[in-house]
């Protein structure tokens, strides 16, 4: 049979289309990912597609005609969620929510399907899973008299219907990577499948006013696999985070629509599924009663949240063989890595010839600058063997210069230290409150210098 001029080859992970066939996608330089994508299939016409979305004509209005009010909100029953949702679910949104295996995603959603189920109706819509696996989840979160629908199946066309028949409220599909439409001869999980079953249920959503929850699996790099419009075409993007090992569960918002983003979520898992904790500062603040050289307290922003947690330090004599090592944990090595040369040259402190190794305790992730500070005090203490006030708490950006620079919400971050009970704190000159803040003595610094004479390590 001759081949079709119009087909093609196309990459599983970014969606790059090649008129021929290769080793390497020559975008994101992946191997064996180029997989050959059939000719394009005429679409059917579809009614419950057709229109425009929430059920509004498709017609050409005026912008300033148009109704500017929020979003109803509905609360999702765990104030975590509604924190990193921005105030809870909105109707007509899709979310997506990803993770590695076994983090918790399912467990989480059924969590809050059990909880969303008293008040309207829901479908739980299973592609991988048996009811049985299901039910017995169910039971184990306490969940299982909810009124929740059940529904399993992959094909999408079928999750349509059945949505159109049952009119729910909220609709959970675990996972996208497992639906399928019948219009497309490519398998599950590939990028044609998930692109068109990712944007019939999106229009199904914003036209009949539903509220969706995908769940999305993850690629060996971390992230959602598929295409990466996919994640242009949800409202939210939820990640979960986690330590190998650990118990405790972050899930963080990479986009919101309806929010603010990198909104962070802290969770402990447990038996009886993922339990809330509502003062995560406590948590990464579990320290031993011994004072250590080598902890600084920083003070961090996830989002509209302050936090405090302990950023850890350990200076060693290097091997000579394997050569000086720089290792980080929760920071990005490539700015430990410059900052350390800004000690040597502004601070005086020589760590050339050291292994140097920073960790941010509790398995925190940070990327903002507020730890460019705490993390050189802790390596001058772990390095002179000179522990830190237990009382001090830390935040400021180091400049290439040595100049200390303010940070965002400087006030909110020190109104968090001294609820925890820290009596001092170190900040940039910029971040100074006018007033003060009631029962901390604050050290104004403008430069590394200043910084490590506060600090009692100069």
């Amino acid at each position: 049979m001759a081949r079709s001029h119009k087909t093609g080859y196309v990459c599983q992970n970014c969606g790059v289309f090649m008129p021929r066939w290769a080793g390497q996608c020559p975008e994101c330089k992946s191997w064996d990912a180029i997989v050959e994508a059939p000719p394009p299939v005429a679409h059917p016409s579809r009614p419950i597609l057709a229109g425009g979305y929430a059920g509004q004509s498709s017609e050409v209005v005026a912008l300033s005609a148009i109704s500017s009010q929020p979003p109803q909100r509905v609360s999702c029953g765990s104030s975590e969620m509604d924190r990193v949702l921005g105030s809870g679910l909105v109707p007509g949104s899709v979310t997506l929510l990803g993770g590695e295996p076994g983090i918790g995603k399912s467990t989480l959603l059924l969590q809050l399907v059990g909880f969303l189920a008293q008040g309207m109706k829901c479908l739980y819509v299973a592609g991988e899973e048996s009811r049985e696996q299901i039910a017995l989840r169910a039971r184990r979160l306490g969940v299982h008299q909810a009124p929740i629908s059940l529904f399993t199946e992959s094909c999408v066309e079928q999750v349509l219907h059945v949505i159109q028949q049952q009119k729910p409220a909220l609709v959970v599909l675990d996972s996208i990577q497992s639906a399928y439409s019948d219009q497309l001869p490519s398998a599950p999980g590939t990028v044609s499948q998930v692109r068109e079953c990712a944007a019939m249920l999106v229009r199904c959503a914003k036209q009949q006013g539903i509220t969706m929850l995908l769940i999305g699996h993850v690629t060996r790099e971390g992230h959602i696999a598929g295409p990466k419009v996919l994640e242009h075409m949800v409202d939210t993007v939820l990640y979960f985070e986690s330590d190998a090992g650990s118990r405790f569960r972050m899930v963080r918002a990479f986009k919101n629509r309806f929010g603010t983003i990198n909104e962070l979520a802290v969770f402990l898992m447990t038996e009886q599924g993922l339990k809330e904790i509502t003062n995560p500062s406590a948590l990464f603040l579990s320290r031993s009663e011994k004072n250590s050289s080598g902890s600084v307290i920083a003070c961090i922003q996830e989002g509209t949240r302050a936090l405090l947690l302990e950023v850890q330090a350990l200076t060693d004599t290097a091997n000579g063989s394997a050569g000086v090592r720089r290792l980080s944990m929760g920071i990005d090595s490539s700015r430990l890595m410059m900052l350390l040369a800004v000690l040597h040259r502004h601070g005086g402190v020589q760590t050339a010839g050291l292994d140097v190794f920073i960790n941010v305790v509790g398995g925190m992730r940070v990327t903002e600058t507020s730890t460019d500070l705490p993390m050189l005090l802790a390596v001058t203490s772990s390095l002179k063997n000179r522990p830190v006030d237990r009382s001090l708490a830390v935040f400021g950006e180091v400049g290439l210069s040595g100049e200390v620079r303010p940070v965002p919400n400087g006030e909110l971050r020190l109104m968090e230290a001294a609820q925890h009970g820290f009596t001092r704190a170190i900040v940039p000159k910029g971040n100074a409150p006018r007033q003060g803040i009631e029962g901390m003595q604050l050290h104004v610094v403008t430069d590394l210098q200043e910084a490590l004479t506060s600090a009692d390590l100069a």
